[in-house]
């Protein structure tokens, strides 16, 4: 079993702490169906470029800490590009912390070309056709309406001890609009654009996300054909995988034949 990075550093007043989705992501990642996937696209010879792995939103930073930090388990090779996006500044912070410390004590499997984390919303940052391994573990939970700062809050923003920018920030990974999808849709439409043809994307759903629509949603996308299946799944509930861990790739290219959950 492959150690989870440490997050002892982070306030969680203003940033994600790790839970059960953050939990079943390290597992699926690390399970023989998926190393298997990875080290198929990945881990060939003669070696292809070192693939870019990208985290959206990682919070405190130990899922993108982790997969840099075991690198070589993961991919078959330590050669990987790694990094993150996220809208909060100090998530940003905390994941450069945690990404860091891991790589520190994990020197026989990381990676060690980390190239940071920017802010930015969803994949603006990235370029065209540039990411090869995607992670996204989105605002999941069905809410009235997104997050939104009142006009102004520029100046709330600079109290460092806000209660109010706390919130906001808080709100901001977890709460997911009509269905808990507002987010994880725009994400998923920009697939096409962000995903090399090498390129895959780990993403997570709760039961009330309707998986199997969006799973068919997915398959639909342009650029394709496009698969998505189940690749991991937890705290069953009334028959439903509450939390389930979706990989969508093109279906042409780098095809290998693995075992699938549904």
């Amino acid at each position: 079993m492959l150690p989870t990075p440490d997050t002892s550093h982070v306030a969680y007043e203003r940033v994600y702490e790790p839970a059960e989705d953050s939990f079943l992501l390290l597992d699926t990642l690390s399970s023989p169906t998926e190393t298997a996937f990875l080290h198929s696209r990945f881990f060939k010879t003669p070696p292809p470029p070192p693939p870019l792995v990208i985290e959206i939103g990682p919070g405190s930073g130990v899922v993108i800490a982790f997969m840099t930090a075991h690198a070589a388990a993961l991919f078959g090779t330590q050669s990987i590009l790694a990094g993150a996006v996220d809208m909060n500044e100090h998530a940003c912070a905390a994941t450069n912390k945690t990404v860091r410390k891991a790589v520190s004590e994990n020197r026989a499997t990381a990676s060690t070309a980390f190239l940071g984390s920017v802010q930015g919303d969803l994949v603006a940052p990235l370029r065209d056709n540039s990411v090869d391994v995607l992670v996204f573990n989105p605002p999941y939970v069905p809410t009235a309406e997104l997050p939104v700062q009142r006009a102004g809050d520029d100046e709330v923003r600079k109290t460092k001890d806000s209660f109010e920018e706390d919130s906001y920030l808080l709100a901001l990974s977890y709460a997911g609009g009509k269905d808990g999808m507002e987010t994880t849709d725009r994400l998923l439409d920009s697939l096409p654009r962000v995903l090399s043809d090498r390129g895959c994307a780990y993403v997570l759903l709760c039961a009330q996300n309707k998986p199997e629509e969006v799973k068919e949603r997915v398959r639909g996308l342009g650029g394709g054909p496009w698969k998505a299946e189940t690749v991991g799944s937890s705290g069953k509930k009334a028959g439903w995988e509450r939390l389930q861990i979706v990989r969508i790739w093109r279906g042409l290219t780098y095809a290998l034949a693995v075992p699938r959950l549904t």
